[in-house]
Protein backbone atom coordinates (compact mmCIF):
# COMPACT_ATOMS: atom_id res chain seq x y z
CA UNK A 1 0.00 0.00 0.00
CA UNK A 2 1.36 3.37 -1.01
CA UNK A 3 0.08 6.95 -1.41
CA UNK A 4 2.01 9.92 -2.71
CA UNK A 5 2.03 12.98 -0.49
CA UNK A 6 0.31 16.09 -1.77
CA UNK A 7 2.38 19.32 -2.05
CA UNK A 8 1.17 20.52 1.35
CA UNK A 9 2.15 17.27 3.06
CA UNK A 10 5.56 17.43 1.38
CA UNK A 11 6.13 20.78 3.11
CA UNK A 12 5.67 19.08 6.48
CA UNK A 13 8.33 16.50 5.58
CA UNK A 14 10.89 19.28 5.24
CA UNK A 15 9.76 21.00 8.45
CA UNK A 16 10.11 17.80 10.53
CA UNK A 17 7.47 19.04 12.94
CA UNK A 18 5.57 16.81 15.33
CA UNK A 19 2.76 16.90 17.87
CA UNK A 20 3.59 15.78 21.41
CA UNK A 21 0.47 14.96 23.43
CA UNK A 22 0.84 13.56 26.93
CA UNK A 23 -0.98 12.79 30.14
CA UNK A 24 0.31 12.30 33.68
CA UNK A 25 -1.37 9.55 35.69
CA UNK A 26 -1.68 8.35 39.28
CA UNK A 27 -2.54 4.72 39.96
CA UNK A 28 -1.82 1.29 38.50
CA UNK A 29 -1.33 0.85 34.75
CA UNK A 30 -1.21 -2.64 33.22
CA UNK A 31 1.51 -2.26 30.60
CA UNK A 32 0.53 -5.37 28.67
CA UNK A 33 -3.05 -4.12 28.37
CA UNK A 34 -1.90 -0.66 27.33
CA UNK A 35 0.43 -2.17 24.72
CA UNK A 36 -2.45 -4.24 23.34
CA UNK A 37 -4.70 -1.16 23.24
CA UNK A 38 -2.05 0.85 21.35
CA UNK A 39 -1.49 -1.99 18.87
CA UNK A 40 -5.24 -2.29 18.29
CA UNK A 41 -5.73 1.44 17.67
CA UNK A 42 -2.74 1.74 15.33
CA UNK A 43 -3.96 -1.27 13.35
CA UNK A 44 -7.22 0.60 12.71
CA UNK A 45 -5.49 3.82 11.59
CA UNK A 46 -3.54 2.95 8.45
CA UNK A 47 -1.40 6.11 8.37
CA UNK A 48 -0.01 5.10 11.76
CA UNK A 49 1.45 2.00 10.11
CA UNK A 50 3.30 3.90 7.41
CA UNK A 51 6.64 5.59 6.85
CA UNK A 52 7.82 8.35 4.53
CA UNK A 53 9.69 7.16 1.43
CA UNK A 54 11.06 9.01 -1.63
CA UNK A 55 8.71 9.26 -4.61
CA UNK A 56 9.85 11.15 -7.69
CA UNK A 57 10.53 14.75 -6.69
CA UNK A 58 8.58 14.34 -3.45
CA UNK A 59 7.60 11.66 -0.98
CA UNK A 60 4.99 8.99 -0.37
CA UNK A 61 3.50 7.02 2.51
CA UNK A 62 4.30 3.31 2.39
CA UNK A 63 3.49 0.54 4.86
CA UNK A 64 6.15 -0.25 7.41
CA UNK A 65 7.47 -3.79 7.63
CA UNK A 66 5.63 -5.68 10.37
CA UNK A 67 8.67 -5.70 12.68
CA UNK A 68 9.10 -1.92 12.39
CA UNK A 69 5.55 -0.94 13.31
CA UNK A 70 5.20 1.33 16.35
CA UNK A 71 4.91 -0.51 19.66
CA UNK A 72 4.50 0.82 23.17
CA UNK A 73 7.83 1.61 24.81
CA UNK A 74 8.08 1.37 28.59
CA UNK A 75 10.78 2.58 30.95
CA UNK A 76 11.39 3.93 34.43
CA UNK A 77 11.94 7.63 34.96
CA UNK A 78 10.94 10.80 36.72
CA UNK A 79 10.35 14.47 35.98
CA UNK A 80 13.09 14.56 33.34
CA UNK A 81 11.12 12.16 31.11
CA UNK A 82 8.90 14.83 29.54
CA UNK A 83 11.79 16.88 28.19
CA UNK A 84 13.53 13.74 26.97
CA UNK A 85 10.47 12.62 25.01
CA UNK A 86 9.89 16.13 23.66
CA UNK A 87 13.40 16.16 22.22
CA UNK A 88 13.33 12.66 20.71
CA UNK A 89 12.65 13.12 16.95
CA UNK A 90 10.83 10.93 14.44
CA UNK A 91 13.36 10.35 11.62
CA UNK A 92 12.22 10.21 8.00
CA UNK A 93 11.88 6.57 6.96
CA UNK A 94 10.90 5.33 10.41
CA UNK A 95 7.53 5.06 12.18
CA UNK A 96 5.43 8.22 12.13
CA UNK A 97 4.18 7.73 15.68
CA UNK A 98 5.67 6.70 19.00
CA UNK A 99 4.04 5.83 22.32
CA UNK A 100 6.00 5.74 25.58
CA UNK A 101 4.93 4.97 29.14
CA UNK A 102 7.39 6.28 31.72
CA UNK A 103 6.73 5.04 35.26
CA UNK A 104 8.30 5.98 38.57
CA UNK A 105 10.20 3.16 40.32
CA UNK A 106 7.28 2.39 42.64
CA UNK A 107 4.95 2.14 39.62
CA UNK A 108 2.21 4.45 40.92
CA UNK A 109 2.91 7.56 38.85
CA UNK A 110 3.23 7.54 35.08
CA UNK A 111 3.71 9.76 32.06
CA UNK A 112 2.18 8.55 28.80
CA UNK A 113 3.52 10.37 25.74
CA UNK A 114 2.36 10.15 22.12
CA UNK A 115 4.58 11.72 19.46
CA UNK A 116 3.09 11.96 15.95
CA UNK A 117 4.58 13.32 12.74
CA UNK A 118 2.84 16.46 11.45
CA UNK A 119 2.67 14.83 8.00
CA UNK A 120 -0.16 12.65 9.32
CA UNK A 121 -1.64 14.68 12.15
CA UNK A 122 -2.82 17.99 13.53
CA UNK A 123 -3.79 18.94 17.07
CA UNK A 124 -7.33 17.56 16.87
CA UNK A 125 -6.32 14.15 15.51
CA UNK A 126 -3.42 13.90 17.99
CA UNK A 127 -5.81 14.38 20.91
CA UNK A 128 -8.32 12.00 19.32
CA UNK A 129 -5.59 9.36 19.11
CA UNK A 130 -4.68 9.81 22.78
CA UNK A 131 -8.32 9.46 23.79
CA UNK A 132 -8.84 6.42 21.54
CA UNK A 133 -5.90 4.57 23.11
CA UNK A 134 -7.27 5.10 26.60
CA UNK A 135 -10.83 4.24 25.50
CA UNK A 136 -9.49 0.92 24.20
CA UNK A 137 -7.45 0.39 27.36
CA UNK A 138 -10.59 0.93 29.43
CA UNK A 139 -12.44 -1.64 27.30
CA UNK A 140 -9.63 -4.19 27.63
CA UNK A 141 -9.20 -3.60 31.37
CA UNK A 142 -12.93 -3.57 32.21
CA UNK A 143 -14.96 -6.38 33.73
CA UNK A 144 -16.19 -7.51 30.32
CA UNK A 145 -12.60 -7.92 29.06
CA UNK A 146 -13.28 -6.84 25.47
CA UNK A 147 -12.12 -9.17 22.71
CA UNK A 148 -8.50 -8.52 21.65
CA UNK A 149 -8.69 -10.40 18.37
CA UNK A 150 -6.34 -8.92 15.80
CA UNK A 151 -7.85 -6.60 13.21
CA UNK A 152 -8.27 -7.60 9.57
CA UNK A 153 -6.37 -6.20 6.60
CA UNK A 154 -5.17 -2.60 6.73
CA UNK A 155 -7.77 -0.25 5.26
CA UNK A 156 -7.04 2.29 2.52
CA UNK A 157 -4.96 5.33 3.40
CA UNK A 158 -7.07 8.50 3.78
CA UNK A 159 -6.88 11.12 1.05
CA UNK A 160 -4.93 14.32 1.73
CA UNK A 161 -7.09 17.22 2.85
CA UNK A 162 -5.93 19.34 -0.09
CA UNK A 163 -7.93 17.01 -2.37
CA UNK A 164 -11.14 17.46 -0.34
CA UNK A 165 -11.49 21.21 -0.81
CA UNK A 166 -14.42 22.70 -2.74
CA UNK A 167 -13.84 23.10 -6.46
CA UNK A 168 -12.74 26.57 -7.53
CA UNK A 169 -11.44 28.39 -10.61
CA UNK A 170 -7.60 28.26 -10.70
CA UNK A 171 -7.61 31.88 -11.85
CA UNK A 172 -9.43 32.89 -8.67
CA UNK A 173 -6.78 31.12 -6.61
CA UNK A 174 -4.02 32.82 -8.61
CA UNK A 175 -5.62 36.19 -7.90
CA UNK A 176 -5.85 35.37 -4.20
CA UNK A 177 -2.17 34.43 -4.13
CA UNK A 178 -1.17 37.71 -5.77
CA UNK A 179 -3.23 39.72 -3.27
CA UNK A 180 -1.60 37.85 -0.40
CA UNK A 181 1.86 38.52 -1.83
CA UNK A 182 1.04 42.21 -2.19
CA UNK A 183 -0.31 42.39 1.38
CA UNK A 184 2.84 40.87 2.87
CA UNK A 185 5.47 42.95 1.09
CA UNK A 186 7.96 44.61 3.40
CA UNK A 187 9.89 43.40 6.46
CA UNK A 188 8.29 41.35 9.20
CA UNK A 189 8.94 42.27 12.84
CA UNK A 190 10.49 39.27 14.61
CA UNK A 191 11.85 38.81 18.11
CA UNK A 192 15.64 38.82 18.33
CA UNK A 193 17.24 35.83 20.04
CA UNK A 194 18.68 36.57 23.44
CA UNK A 195 21.17 33.68 23.58
CA UNK A 196 24.65 35.20 23.10
CA UNK A 197 26.09 32.03 21.55
CA UNK A 198 23.31 31.68 18.96
CA UNK A 199 24.86 30.62 15.68
CA UNK A 200 28.49 30.86 16.86
CA UNK A 201 29.25 27.15 16.62
CA UNK A 202 29.17 26.57 20.38
CA UNK A 203 29.18 22.93 21.40
CA UNK A 204 26.98 23.52 24.41
CA UNK A 205 24.10 21.04 24.19
CA UNK A 206 20.81 22.76 23.42
CA UNK A 207 17.30 21.38 23.47
CA UNK A 208 13.62 22.17 23.18
CA UNK A 209 12.09 23.43 26.41
CA UNK A 210 8.60 24.67 27.24
CA UNK A 211 7.47 27.49 29.48
CA UNK A 212 3.89 26.89 30.52
CA UNK A 213 1.07 29.21 31.53
CA UNK A 214 -1.82 27.41 33.23
CA UNK A 215 -4.97 29.13 34.44
CA UNK A 216 -7.16 27.32 36.94
CA UNK A 217 -10.89 26.83 36.43
CA UNK A 218 -11.80 30.07 38.21
CA UNK A 219 -9.32 32.17 36.23
CA UNK A 220 -10.35 30.48 32.98
CA UNK A 221 -14.04 31.02 33.73
CA UNK A 222 -13.52 34.74 34.42
CA UNK A 223 -11.55 35.14 31.20
CA UNK A 224 -14.31 33.46 29.20
CA UNK A 225 -16.98 35.64 30.81
CA UNK A 226 -14.94 38.74 29.99
CA UNK A 227 -14.66 37.58 26.38
CA UNK A 228 -18.45 37.09 26.12
CA UNK A 229 -19.20 40.44 27.76
CA UNK A 230 -16.75 42.30 25.52
CA UNK A 231 -17.88 40.50 22.38
CA UNK A 232 -14.45 39.05 21.62
CA UNK A 233 -13.02 35.53 21.48
CA UNK A 234 -10.67 33.93 23.97
CA UNK A 235 -8.34 33.38 21.02
CA UNK A 236 -8.40 37.12 20.38
CA UNK A 237 -7.60 37.85 24.03
CA UNK A 238 -4.66 35.44 24.07
CA UNK A 239 -3.42 36.75 20.72
CA UNK A 240 -3.57 40.32 22.03
CA UNK A 241 -1.69 39.42 25.21
CA UNK A 242 1.05 37.65 23.26
CA UNK A 243 1.34 40.55 20.77
CA UNK A 244 1.68 43.05 23.63
CA UNK A 245 4.38 40.92 25.26
CA UNK A 246 6.24 40.71 21.96
CA UNK A 247 5.91 44.47 21.33
CA UNK A 248 7.46 45.25 24.72
CA UNK A 249 10.62 43.49 23.55
CA UNK A 250 11.00 45.65 20.44
CA UNK A 251 12.63 49.08 20.55
CA UNK A 252 10.82 52.42 20.36
CA UNK A 253 7.52 53.56 21.85
CA UNK A 254 5.39 54.20 18.78
CA UNK A 255 3.10 51.77 16.96
CA UNK A 256 4.68 48.84 15.17
CA UNK A 257 2.97 46.63 12.60
CA UNK A 258 3.05 43.12 14.07
CA UNK A 259 1.60 39.96 12.56
CA UNK A 260 -0.33 37.23 14.33
CA UNK A 261 -0.47 33.85 12.59
CA UNK A 262 -3.50 31.80 13.68
CA UNK A 263 -3.68 28.15 12.55
CA UNK A 264 -7.19 27.26 11.35
CA UNK A 265 -8.84 23.84 11.62
CA UNK A 266 -10.37 22.64 8.34
CA UNK A 267 -12.02 19.42 9.55
CA UNK A 268 -15.28 20.98 10.67
CA UNK A 269 -15.39 23.24 7.62
CA UNK A 270 -15.20 20.52 4.96
CA UNK A 271 -18.31 19.02 3.36
CA UNK A 272 -18.86 16.47 4.76
CA UNK A 273 -16.89 17.27 7.94
CA UNK A 274 -13.79 15.17 8.54
CA UNK A 275 -13.70 13.24 11.80
CA UNK A 276 -10.79 13.92 14.20
CA UNK A 277 -10.16 10.15 14.10
CA UNK A 278 -8.81 10.45 10.54
CA UNK A 279 -5.04 10.77 10.84
CA UNK A 280 -4.18 13.48 8.32
CA UNK A 281 -3.05 17.09 8.67
CA UNK A 282 -6.16 19.26 8.23
CA UNK A 283 -4.97 22.74 9.10
CA UNK A 284 -4.20 26.01 7.37
CA UNK A 285 -3.55 29.49 8.80
CA UNK A 286 -4.67 33.12 8.85
CA UNK A 287 -2.16 35.98 9.01
CA UNK A 288 -3.44 39.17 10.64
CA UNK A 289 -1.48 42.47 10.69
CA UNK A 290 -2.21 44.87 13.57
CA UNK A 291 -0.64 48.05 14.92
CA UNK A 292 0.71 47.51 18.44
CA UNK A 293 2.06 50.28 20.69
CA UNK A 294 3.57 50.12 24.14
CA UNK A 295 0.19 51.30 25.50
CA UNK A 296 -2.18 49.35 23.24
CA UNK A 297 -5.58 48.38 24.67
CA UNK A 298 -5.67 44.56 24.81
CA UNK A 299 -9.44 44.46 24.23
CA UNK A 300 -9.15 46.55 21.08
CA UNK A 301 -6.32 44.32 19.83
CA UNK A 302 -8.45 41.27 20.64
CA UNK A 303 -11.28 42.72 18.52
CA UNK A 304 -8.95 43.31 15.60
CA UNK A 305 -7.45 39.81 15.75
CA UNK A 306 -10.88 38.20 16.12
CA UNK A 307 -12.53 40.28 13.41
CA UNK A 308 -9.74 39.56 10.95
CA UNK A 309 -10.06 35.83 11.54
CA UNK A 310 -13.87 35.91 11.36
CA UNK A 311 -13.85 37.79 8.04
CA UNK A 312 -11.22 35.39 6.72
CA UNK A 313 -13.50 32.43 7.46
CA UNK A 314 -16.67 34.14 6.22
CA UNK A 315 -15.02 34.76 2.85
CA UNK A 316 -13.93 31.12 2.57
CA UNK A 317 -10.31 32.22 2.37
CA UNK A 318 -9.24 29.29 4.57
CA UNK A 319 -9.71 27.04 1.54
CA UNK A 320 -7.71 29.39 -0.67
CA UNK A 321 -4.99 29.52 1.97
CA UNK A 322 -4.66 25.75 1.84
CA UNK A 323 -4.44 25.90 -1.95
CA UNK A 324 -1.56 28.40 -1.91
CA UNK A 325 0.44 26.70 0.88
CA UNK A 326 2.79 25.04 -1.65
CA UNK A 327 3.86 28.58 -2.67
CA UNK A 328 5.06 29.40 0.85
CA UNK A 329 8.70 28.32 0.20
CA UNK A 330 8.88 30.88 -2.64
CA UNK A 331 7.11 33.59 -0.62
CA UNK A 332 7.96 32.93 3.06
CA UNK A 333 6.18 36.08 4.24
CA UNK A 334 2.85 34.41 3.39
CA UNK A 335 3.07 32.48 6.67
CA UNK A 336 5.52 34.55 8.70
CA UNK A 337 4.12 36.15 11.82
CA UNK A 338 5.65 38.01 14.73
CA UNK A 339 3.72 35.56 16.89
CA UNK A 340 2.10 32.22 16.15
CA UNK A 341 -0.94 31.60 18.36
CA UNK A 342 -2.60 28.24 17.92
CA UNK A 343 -5.92 27.58 19.63
CA UNK A 344 -7.46 24.14 19.94
CA UNK A 345 -10.40 25.48 21.93
CA UNK A 346 -12.06 23.31 24.58
CA UNK A 347 -11.26 19.64 23.97
CA UNK A 348 -12.02 16.46 25.92
CA UNK A 349 -9.32 14.49 27.66
CA UNK A 350 -9.06 10.72 28.11
CA UNK A 351 -11.64 8.72 30.05
CA UNK A 352 -9.84 6.36 32.41
CA UNK A 353 -10.89 3.23 34.28
CA UNK A 354 -11.65 3.34 37.99
CA UNK A 355 -8.53 3.53 40.12
CA UNK A 356 -6.52 5.51 37.57
CA UNK A 357 -6.51 9.30 37.81
CA UNK A 358 -5.24 11.84 35.29
CA UNK A 359 -3.29 14.66 36.96
CA UNK A 360 -2.24 16.58 33.84
CA UNK A 361 -2.60 16.66 30.07
CA UNK A 362 -0.57 18.63 27.53
CA UNK A 363 -0.30 19.28 23.80
CA UNK A 364 2.95 20.82 22.56
CA UNK A 365 4.34 21.22 19.01
CA UNK A 366 8.00 20.52 18.38
CA UNK A 367 10.27 20.21 15.41
CA UNK A 368 13.65 18.83 14.53
CA UNK A 369 15.30 21.85 12.91
CA UNK A 370 15.90 25.22 14.55
CA UNK A 371 18.05 27.95 13.06
CA UNK A 372 19.89 29.99 15.70
CA UNK A 373 22.01 31.51 12.94
CA UNK A 374 18.92 33.43 11.74
CA UNK A 375 19.16 35.66 14.83
CA UNK A 376 15.40 36.09 15.20
CA UNK A 377 12.12 34.23 14.68
CA UNK A 378 8.41 34.24 15.56
CA UNK A 379 7.27 33.44 19.07
CA UNK A 380 4.97 30.40 19.34
CA UNK A 381 2.13 30.02 21.84
CA UNK A 382 0.05 26.81 21.78
CA UNK A 383 -3.36 27.25 23.45
CA UNK A 384 -5.71 24.48 24.57
CA UNK A 385 -8.33 24.01 27.30
CA UNK A 386 -8.68 20.67 29.11
CA UNK A 387 -11.11 20.14 32.00
CA UNK A 388 -11.99 23.83 32.25
CA UNK A 389 -8.37 25.00 32.53
CA UNK A 390 -6.75 27.10 29.82
CA UNK A 391 -3.09 26.29 29.12
CA UNK A 392 -0.66 28.21 26.94
CA UNK A 393 2.57 26.40 26.08
CA UNK A 394 5.58 28.38 24.86
CA UNK A 395 7.98 25.90 23.23
CA UNK A 396 11.41 27.29 22.40
CA UNK A 397 14.91 26.08 21.56
CA UNK A 398 17.61 27.03 24.04
CA UNK A 399 20.05 27.91 21.25
CA UNK A 400 17.64 30.73 20.33
CA UNK A 401 15.55 31.92 23.26
CA UNK A 402 16.74 31.28 26.80
CA UNK A 403 14.39 29.76 29.40
CA UNK A 404 14.62 32.98 31.43
CA UNK A 405 13.62 35.14 28.45
CA UNK A 406 10.66 32.91 27.56
CA UNK A 407 9.54 32.58 31.19
CA UNK A 408 9.50 36.37 31.59
CA UNK A 409 7.49 36.73 28.40
CA UNK A 410 5.06 34.06 29.60
CA UNK A 411 4.63 35.90 32.89
CA UNK A 412 3.81 39.12 31.02
CA UNK A 413 1.12 37.28 29.06
CA UNK A 414 -0.31 35.86 32.26
CA UNK A 415 -0.41 39.28 33.92
CA UNK A 416 -2.28 40.76 30.95
CA UNK A 417 -4.85 37.95 30.91
CA UNK A 418 -5.46 38.08 34.67
CA UNK A 419 -5.79 41.87 34.57
CA UNK A 420 -8.39 41.49 31.81
CA UNK A 421 -10.22 38.90 33.89
CA UNK A 422 -10.37 41.36 36.78
CA UNK A 423 -8.02 39.62 39.18
CA UNK A 424 -4.36 40.49 39.37
CA UNK A 425 -2.32 37.96 41.30
CA UNK A 426 1.39 37.43 42.02
CA UNK A 427 3.10 35.49 39.26
CA UNK A 428 3.63 31.89 40.44
CA UNK A 429 6.87 29.99 40.37
CA UNK A 430 7.76 29.03 36.77
CA UNK A 431 6.56 25.63 35.62
CA UNK A 432 8.61 24.00 32.86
Amino acid sequence: MRRELCPVENLYVAQRSRAVVSCALDGPVDTATLAAAFDSITAEGPTLLTRIVPAGSGHALALLPEDDRPRLRTRTGGEEAYTQELNDPLPVGGPLARATLVSTPEGERHLFVLVIDHVITDGHSAIALLNAVWDRYREYAGPARADRTASGPVSALPAPVSTLLPVTDPQVTAGYLQRRIDDTRGPVELLAYDVPTAGDGSREPHRIEVQRLLLDTGETGRLRRLARTAGVSVHGLVGAAVLIAARSRLDGTGPRALRCLSPVDLRSRLTPPLSPDVMVAAVTAHLSAVEVSDDSDPLELARQVGLGLRNFLDRGDHFQEMRIMPDAPRYPALQLGTVIVTNMGVVPGPRLPDGLRMTDIRLVPAREHYFPQAGRSPLMACVVSFDGCLAIEFPHHTACFSPAFTAELRDDVRATLLALAGEEQPVPVATA
